[in-house]
């Protein structure tokens, strides 16, 4: 599981590869006269940030190299996140590219100027498809400018690839909306255009699901296609789909093996490269298992087909990668959550019968990104809570990281502006910007440590992908963020020598996650758009369901002053216990495969917005500038070398612009490009 978003002060919140053995950094290091630029870019409603890595220069040379050597496996899986995302991605980013490198007309007309601003987003994006609300994205130039502009170049992008830049065809990449056919109406190339839900529920029935009480991630890397009349998977691994990008990651991992910190770490690398040679999903969870239980070390990694957000049934997973170095101070103080596990899961409100009697193995780090690519970049998570496979993390614990360098380029981009805009009074301003910061970290620490790791499901319950469907992702996600809130205004807090004033804190919490719940999340969505990102459904839904509940005793109050609307808490600790009381439903829910209660909640509190309120939230946010979606670039490792190609030190630079980057990438990770194109589709 991943933490896309910081909730109150923050608006939080592809892949890359690599042949050549020497990274080269496109542009020099950018650096402000008085300090490190963190902005890089800003375009439409996206703002592109640079992040830099704490703590890089201690490590030993061998511990450069194993950082290198995992970035680039990261890198040589750029194309497969692209092609996952929309089947024409790849061949649409190749044409634009080319014109944007080729063209050597007038650029500065109005139509270059949104080919740019077009081409620039659907980098972002890692396809045609915005990278949050899913929408298709609409250019702001004609398909006559776009022929102009193919013939200037001499560039070829022809039939459906061409048309669908303004048809309004595959408008959704992932459509989880009630009464729709979810797979049919979803543009994600995780299946073929001619299957259904019915066909994905059928093959699933009968697909192998593991060994008794440890079931696999059935259809976790592979697409499902029709062939000859028959559904049957193609899975992404070396010699079959993806194959060449897939060999190309797997040539990384050697190397990063070879320089592994100990025993544990070339264990789980070899069952990784294993994996990645087989497609077997018996040794993903054997690499799970053994990923899981490698504590020690100050390198670490993800890699591989892992989310499922992007699938509207929640099987397959979408590449990425992330490569960390340990934060040692951060995750001292931090560790404290996880050695307290077990008082807050037999402290939470839940049923007795839905606590765990035993939290195994639950590890917490705070982290600083080396690098990050495929569905973790550009737009990146801040918390990250791994493996996903229930049983796994039961029986073996799992590792949780908050990606503290990320977290601290957002803080240092942002402003204060839309607090005092949307804050109901100078109480609230004042709690926010002196507790807000570590109420946010708590928040993400509690989320990933504590929240995914919570509960049990029933005997004979199947996994939430089966029982609660296209609901599974947004109901987990809003679980975790309940236990976080629940234990946000918990004095245990300061026991655990965490926070100075635990009730400031909680203070903080809860009005940063009612203010953005129902009100400035709202500013990522169209007027008159349905909620539909998992993340911010669940955060409407926790909110709205709150507010409702509270609504007789004014627990949470609908202010209205000078036409403005705010949201005041007037009774924290009755909204604790309203948090718990949802927080008991929801691990009901989830426990007991409860389709129609977690329908309910979702659709009844997390989807349609009031559209009242979503029009004034966007008419008070119009006087900002700042966008409301961040990003990254990533900074570049340039490995040196001596006459005899040994790598001798690797050293840090920063890319200059975004665009810089985005072609840098084109150039030298195209490994699923117009000549891998037929594999692919």
């Amino acid at each position: 599981m991943n933490l896309k978003n910081v909730f109150g002060c923050f608006l939080i919140l592809a892949s890359l590869g690599a042949c050549k053995e020497k990274a080269v950094a496109p542009d020099p290091v950018v650096e402000k006269e008085m300090g490190f630029d963190y902005m890089v870019d800003q375009f439409a409603d996206i703002k592109v940030l640079r992040y830099q890595i704490p703590g890089f220069d201690e490590l030993t040379l061998k511990e450069k190299k194993m950082v290198y050597y995992l970035t680039q496996a990261g890198l040589a899986g750029r194309d497969m996140i692209w092609d996952q995302n929309y089947r024409h991605n790849l061949e649409i980013r190749a044409a634009l590219e080319n014109i944007y490198t080729q063209y050597a007309g007038d650029k500065t007309t109005a139509d270059w100027k949104a080919f740019e601003e077009y081409l620039k987003r659907i980098w972002f994006s890692n396809g045609i498809h915005h990278h949050y609300s899913n929408d298709k994205i609409k250019p702001e130039f004609s398909s006559d400018f776009l022929n102009f502009l193919l013939a200037e170049t001499d560039t070829v992008l022809k039939g459906e690839a061409f048309e669908v830049i303004f048809n309004d065809n595959d408008n959704k990449k992932v459509n989880k909306k009630k009464g729709v056919d979810n797979i049919a109406s979803s543009a994600v190339n995780f299946y073929d255009p001619s299957i259904t839900d019915a066909d994905v529920e059928a093959f699933y029935k009968k697909a192998y699901k593991g060994p008794k009480n440890a079931p696999i991630e059935a259809g976790l890397n592979s697409k499902l296609v029709r062939e000859n009349g028959k559904i049957v998977e193609k899975v992404w691994k070396s010699g079959g789909l993806y194959g060449s990008a897939i060999d190309e990651v797997i040539k990384w991992l050697e190397k990063a093996k070879e320089v592994a910190e100990n025993d544990e770490q070339t264990n789980a690398l070899g069952l990784l490269i294993e994996y990645y040679k087989t497609g077997s999903l018996d040794t993903w969870d054997e690499y799970c298992i053994a990923w899981a239980t490698s504590t020690s070390g100050n390198i670490d990694w993800i890699n591989g087909f892992i989310e499922v957000y992007n699938d509207p049934k929640g099987y397959r997973g979408s590449y990425e990668s992330i490569v960390q170095i340990k934060d040692f101070e951060m995750s001292r103080q931090m560790a404290v959550l996880s050695e307290n596990a077990q008082w807050f899961e037999d402290n939470t409100p839940l049923m007795e019968e839905h606590k765990k009697a035993k939290v195994v193995g639950v590890s917490y780090k705070t982290v600083n990104v080396a690098g990050e690519s495929g569905d973790a970049s550009p737009s990146t998570p801040i918390g990250i809570n791994l493996p996903n496979n229930n049983w796994i993390r039961q029986q073996h614990g799992s590792k949780s990281v908050s990606l503290g360098n990320i977290i601290n380029a957002y803080s240092h981009a942002g402003g204060s502006g839309k607090l005092k805009e949307f804050a109901n009074d100078a109480e609230e301003i004042e709690l926010e910007e002196q507790y807000g910061e570590i109420a946010d970290k708590l928040h993400t620490a509690l989320h990933e440590v504590i929240g995914h790791a919570s509960g049990q499901i029933n005997e004979g319950i199947g996994q939430p992908k089966e029982t609660l469907k296209n609901y599974a992702s947004t109901m987990e996600e809003g679980r975790a963020d309940l236990i976080g809130l629940y234990y946000l205004m918990d004095p245990k807090l300061q026991e655990l020598g965490l926070v100075d004033d635990w009730r400031k804190v909680g203070k903080a919490a809860y009005d940063g996650y009612i203010r953005n719940g129902l009100m400035t999340q709202l500013v990522r969505i169209n007027l008159g758009d349905d909620i539909e990102e998992d993340h911010m459904v669940n955060r409407q839904w926790v909110s709205a369901w709150a507010f409702e509940k509270g609504q007789a005793d004014k627990v949470i109050e609908k202010i209205t002053r000078d036409g403005k609307t705010y949201y005041n808490i007037n009774d924290y600790d009755k909204l604790r216990e309203i948090f718990g009381q949802l927080l008991r439903e929801t691990q009901r829910i989830k426990s007991e495969g409860d389709f129609k209660a977690a329908q309910d909640l979702v659709e009844g509190y997390g989807v349609k917005v009031d559209q009242t309120i979503h029009a004034e939230v966007l008419e008070r946010n119009a006087q900002f500038s700042s966008a409301p979606y961040s990003g990254f670039v990533n900074p570049v490792l340039v490995a040196e070398t001596d006459e005899a190609g040994e790598i001798t030190d690797v050293k840090v630079t920063q890319p200059k612009s975004f665009e810089g980057q985005m072609l840098e990438y084109a150039k030298q990770y195209n490994f699923l490009g117009q000549g891998a194109l037929e594999l692919v589709q």
